[in-house]
């Protein structure tokens, strides 16, 4: 008898140690090592200027031209991202993210030249990039997760036109290569939160800084005191994004 109730005993006591051990490691298995992320957020210009301030002639007439902030002239843009992520652990991953961003350009005043105030009509401000970068996560409990990023990549930014008008010596002319299509080097570093709201599905948001390198000078202002006007194209946003995060199993 006694025999025979150890025999039961051992016989429960082995099934229940293997239920349990196939409950704990089947999220394991099926835990994917793949994400997929969207997102879609502001850019708020930090730094940097459209062109810089100089001194020299054009079309001819004395020019003064002011220097023009990024946020003065395309105020603050938007942007769109997608990609995905390979975990390396449970609390990091590298990443790659596929980011466009866009802003319109307003009318502002260049400077002067002649007698009559100098204005200019940039055209809009379009890139498309692809930043590579790593990713760690601080869980706070099961449904929350805190996470650092830094990235660096190249951004293809979209030729730039410019439209003059100086209304007082009725002068009116296009420059339609102002900055050459240009591939530059980008870096950013954030911060954000990733928060479950289902068994695949987060909803992230996040903060941070993101630099994108100078814009490609043109030669057409050459000869005149004005080349350097495309000095110091380089940009410093801090972008706000808001997306979803889904977990491949």
């Amino acid at each position: 008898m006694i025999l025979t109730r150890t025999r039961s005993l051992l016989t429960a006591t082995l099934f229940l140690a293997g239920t349990a051990t196939a409950a704990q490691a089947q999220p394991q298995a099926d835990e994917g090592k793949w994400t997929f992320d969207v997102g879609t957020g502001i850019n708020l210009s930090v730094n940097g200027n459209v062109n810089s301030g100089a001194i020299g002639t054009l079309q001819g007439q004395a020019a003064a031209i002011l220097p023009n902030r990024y946020g003065d002239v395309f105020g603050t843009g938007v942007e769109f991202r997608f990609g995905g992520g390979y975990k390396l652990n449970k609390d990091s991953e590298l990443r790659g993210m596929f980011i466009y961003q866009s802003a319109d350009a307003d009318l502002v005043r260049l400077g002067d030249v002649g007698p009559s105030s100098l204005y200019v009509q940039y055209s809009d401000y379009k890139s498309f990039g692809l930043d590579l970068g790593y990713r760690h996560y601080f869980p706070i409990n099961d449904d929350l997760h805190l996470f650092g990023e830094a990235a660096m990549g190249a951004a293809f930014i979209d030729r730039i036109n410019a439209q003059f008008a100086a209304p007082q010596s009725n002068l009116v002319f296009t420059s339609t290569d102002f900055y050459d299509a240009t591939a530059a080097f980008t870096w950013s570093l954030s911060v954000g939160a990733a928060f479950r709201v289902a068994d695949q599905v987060d909803l992230t948001a996040q903060i941070g800084l993101r630099h994108v390198g100078g814009l490609a000078q043109v030669d057409q202002l050459v000869g005149t005191g004005l080349e350097g006007i495309n000095n110091d194209s380089a940009r410093l946003t801090f972008p706000i994004v808001v997306g979803a995060r889904y977990r491949f199993k």
